[in-house]
Order: C-alpha cells, then structure tokens, then sequence
C-alpha cells in the first residue's frame, strides 16, 4: 500500500461544494459539472445527494455516459423501461452504462433521508450507442481490505492488492477510503490520467506535508504525477474517495441528460426520445411504478 511514489500529484483546485436543488426535492452538493468545473475529463458530474419522499428523481433518460450510485445511507429503489428494478441499499453500487438510451427513475426506499454519490462518467465516441447494461454489486460483495489504520473499499479500479471486479467501458479508478488519526497513504494513480478527491467526512492533509488540512464536502482536483500522498492529522476519521480516469480527449455536446460529441447528434438525441426511436422506443408507454403511484 504505502509504495514510494516518485512524483505525487499535489492539489491544483479546490473548491466547496454548496448546496442545490435537483430532481424534485432532492438536495445534491454538486462537485463536477457546475459553473466552476463543468467538465473534467472523462468525468460529466458528480453530486453527493439527500433525499428523502416524497423527493426524488422521478422517470428521466439518459444517453451517451454512464451512471455510478454508491448508496451511504438509507436505499433506492431504481426502475427502468426495460423492466429491470432493484433495491440499492447501503454501501451498495450500481453501474449504470445507459449508452444509446435508457429512462429510468431513482427514488427513495427508506423511511428518512437517503445519501449516496453519483458519477457520471463519460463514453468514448465508439461507444456512445452501445446497449445499457448494469453491474451491480452489494455491499458485502464489494473488494475491502485494512492495513495500518487504512480501509479502502474498491469500487471500480485496483487498490492495496485488491482488484474490483467492475468492467468500466472508459478505464476508471473509484476507490472509498477511510484512514484513522495518524495514518498514512500512498496511493499509485496511472500518470496520465485525470483524478481528483471528494471529501465525506473529516479533514487530512493531501499531496503536500506543508499543506493545510482540508475538510468535508471539498473537491480536490489533482496535477501531473504517479500517485496520491495522504495524511490524517487529526482526531477523527477521514473518509474520502479517489476517484481517477483516463482522458478521452474527444469534444463534449450536451444537453441535460444527453452528452454525446456535436450538437447534431444532439439534435438527433432530441427527436429519437420525442418520437421514441434509435434506442428509446420502450419510452413510448412505460412509467415507473412511483409515477403510477
């Protein structure tokens, strides 16, 4: 775990992720893909997400990406127009590739309020149109392993000698830290691609020795190097996630929920899901169960 980095990547930006609105009721604090990060290649958005019902993202398409929910507390119910449905509880993921077109809803199954993490991950032009598919992991099937007050659970991508086993279409590393006071990480990130930190809880000092601590709900954007340096000087946990790619390098077109690479196929995006065709025709007659509620 703790390799000899030779270069590691200091934090070039950083910024607080406020509070807003999404959805219908629901609270995210959105990190990538607002007005100060619209984009970091190959990631569209990420929002740490509060909901609780009658809140939620009701019946939604998407087109061109990926979705990545890493559930904290509490559950949600996810349906689709292809009939697949299931519970994503705590500590669980799903691995949403919508490619050519998928609508579905994402509701909360838990009395309370339900907090998780989104990724939106980019596709390749090559891969844009692809059928949906989903990987889904539970909670206790998910790669985890401790070592000298380190635990990291490994989503996607390889960490402490442990491998996930999540096929990513655009190679990603998403990797759940948890370092208790006084420990120590380096963590190894291929060099040339893009990685930054989002903040869960607690505060740790990232990249430099001499820099200051940084706290919760903070995104830390990464420069050039070949791994992470982390420490944990304070009296409280630290929990983060690492969360790095590979650059595809190809231009961006979006419009919502639809990210595709002109505006043309944009255009095009638009009117298959207005006359339900090219991906979208289950769209036609189908609502979740939620709407019909």
């Amino acid at each position: 775990m703790n390799c000899e980095l030779e270069k590691p990547r200091h934090v070039v930006r950083k910024f607080h992720s406020r509070p807003q609105h999404e959805g219908v009721g629901a609270v995210v604090r959105r990190s990538i893909g607002r007005f100060e990060l619209r984009y970091f290649d190959p990631f569209l958005v990420l929002d740490e997400f509060s909901v609780a019902a009658p809140a939620g993202f009701p019946d939604h398409p998407h087109r061109g990406f990926e979705t990545v929910t890493y559930m904290l507390e509490g559950a949600v119910m996810h349906e689709d127009f292809q009939g697949h449905k299931g519970l994503i509880k705590a500590g669980d993921l799903q691995w949403m590739t919508a490619g050519r077109g998928i609508v579905h809803s994402e509701m909360p199954a838990d009395q309370g309020v339900s907090k998780g993490l989104q990724l939106w991950v980019n596709l390749s032009s090559k891969n844009k149109m692809i059928e949906p598919k989903y990987q889904e992991i539970q909670s206790k099937d998910i790669a985890s392993t401790s070592k000298n007050g380190v635990t990291v659970r490994v989503i996607a991508g390889e960490s402490m000698g442990i491998q996930s086993p999540v096929y990513t279409c655009t190679p990603t590393m998403y990797l759940d830290f948890t370092l208790k006071p006084s420990s120590h990480l380096q963590q190894p990130i291929p060099s040339s691609w893009n990685a930054f930190v989002y903040i869960l809880e607690g505060e740790g000092i990232f990249g430099l020795e001499k820099s200051g601590p940084v706290g919760a709900h903070h995104v830390l954007l990464l420069g050039q190097g070949d791994g992470l340096e982390v420490v944990n000087r304070s009296s409280k946990m630290l929990r983060f996630v690492l969360i790095g790619g590979e650059p595809l390098g190809e231009p961006v077109a979006q419009l919502g929920p639809f990210v595709m690479n002109t505006d043309e196929e944009i255009d095009q995006t638009v009117d298959d899901f207005q006359y339900f065709v090219n991906g979208f025709e289950k769209a036609r007659h189908w609502r979740s169960e939620a709407m019909l509620d």
